[in-house]
């Protein structure tokens, strides 16, 4: 069920597992790490090369829904076997039809947050699922 608020939302599904639509998408990126190369003689530039690639962090977040079940139904499984697999990011418009999707490589759990309950403010209970991954993989 799209939050008819949000113009986009996110669907997200690791080892084919739907955990459900997403609010917000944070820190999908790949960074190139570089090398500074001084060459003797050299005193116009500094050589920068190529090193590694760094795959950020990806954060998704919402507010508790009826999917938050499944959520915690995946990760009641994890103690039993902590291992990489594959997720699908996809991006949806408010009539759900498809906007753009990634595919993640390696892809491993590092952190659920749940909500914070303080009676003194008033905000809206949400969770949080960050992934780490080591790459991109063609979707569909």
């Amino acid at each position: 069920m799209s939050d008819p608020g949000t113009s986009v939302h996110f669907r997200l599904r690791i080892d084919s597992i739907d955990l459900g639509d997403w609010n917000t998408c944070d820190g999908l990126g790949i960074q190139v790490e570089l090398e500074e190369h001084q060459e003797g003689g050299n005193n116009d530039f500094v050589w920068q090369l190529p090193s590694r690639l760094v795959y950020t962090n990806v954060t998704l977040t919402r507010p508790l829904t009826p999917d938050t079940a499944k959520v915690f139904k995946y990760l009641s499984k994890l103690p039993q076997k902590v291992r990489r697999g594959t997720a699908e990011i996809a991006a949806l418009k408010p009539d759900r039809s498809l906007l753009v999707q990634w595919g993640l490589a390696d892809v491993v759990l590092v952190r659920w947050s749940g909500p914070t309950f303080d009676p003194s403010r008033s905000e809206v209970a949400s969770e949080s699922i960050e992934l780490a991954y080591h790459g991109f993989t063609e979707v569909g």
